[in-house]
């Protein structure tokens, strides 16, 4: 087996994912800490820049694989290593799946990424307020109709009871939420799926204060 390695940073929720993905399939990966911040934001580097000229993590290295964009890397960890798969081969399963992770990963998490926070503030003069504000509504908006969809298809995880995609991409989001602040009561369903996949050990050594990068408030 070639030498996996994940480029990313502690806090971002895509590269989370991934290393959520890479945990529950048992893989052994060396992470390479690209800061968002620090010096400018690393992932304008040139070096970076070689790898993913996007300027984003995560990328992933797997031998002579070099991809980005954290849905498709699970898709190839998927294909790659089966052993535990995290998108049904069902497809009465599968697609739901599918159209659930993309929810969170598509259609929430976009919104509020560091780079449009980053805008708002440099550039559309939002004060902190406002910007806590927006991010706020968004994902208020995206959670509202996904704790719908989920008070259909959940058991103990996000689909049934077995952990999936949507899962690895839920985690992630709520982490986010938390941080600023979102009031999480009005989604139970959301709430207690989040509650039960911290229970298991790959989603609680994937947090971001787990990482070697992780710098923790005093």
């Amino acid at each position: 087996m070639s030498q996996i390695t994940l480029y990313g940073y502690w806090r971002s929720s895509a590269a989370y994912r991934v290393r959520i993905a890479l945990n529950l399939k048992g893989l052994d990966y060396q992470q390479q800490s690209i800061h968002l911040v620090k010096h400018g934001g690393e992932q304008h580097s040139a070096m970076f820049k070689t790898l993913n000229p996007s300027e984003l993590v995560p990328v992933l290295v797997d031998g002579n694989v070099r991809l980005n964009q954290s849905l498709a890397i699970i898709d190839y960890l998927d294909e790659q290593y089966p052993e535990v798969l995290l998108v049904p081969k069902d497809k009465d399963t599968r697609y739901v799946v599918k159209a659930l992770a993309q929810d969170i990963a598509v259609d929430i998490h976009p919104l509020n990424n560091l780079r449009v926070l980053q805008y708002l503030s440099s550039k559309g003069n939002f004060s902190e307020e406002m910007k806590n504000q927006w991010y706020q509504y968004w994902v208020e908006t995206g959670f509202q109709s996904l704790e719908k969809k989920l008070e259909q298809t959940s058991g103990r995880y996000c689909v049934g009871d077995c952990v999936s995609l949507v899962d690895a991409c839920l985690i992630p989001q709520v982490y986010n939420a938390e941080r600023f602040n979102v009031d999480l009561t009005s989604f139970p369903t959301i709430h207690e799926v989040t509650r039960s996949l911290r229970d298991i050990q790959a989603f609680s050594c994937a947090a971001p204060e787990q990482q070697p990068d992780a710098i923790i408030p005093q």
